[in-house]
């Protein structure tokens, strides 16, 4: 079965089952990515490090909220 046909036998589903279907594929693109997760997490000490030596400069919180 190709992509459209997938899609053409899901529409015809009841509203419950193609509300399961929906879930189910969403679930299956929330996986944890560890390489992702790395970058992340480097990137993320890069900025507090560059937060921390001033070369970084922050921006007040009550900034960004108004």
């Amino acid at each position: 079965m190709n992509t459209a046909e997938v899609l053409s036998e899901a529409i015809n589903l009841k509203s419950k089952e193609r509300f399961m279907l929906v879930e189910g594929i969403l679930k299956s693109l929330d996986k944890p990515d560890h390489e992702l997760d790395k970058i992340w997490a480097d990137e993320a000490q890069r900025r507090l490090n560059a937060h921390r030596d001033g070369r970084l400069k922050g921006i007040p919180m009550d900034e960004i909220f108004n």
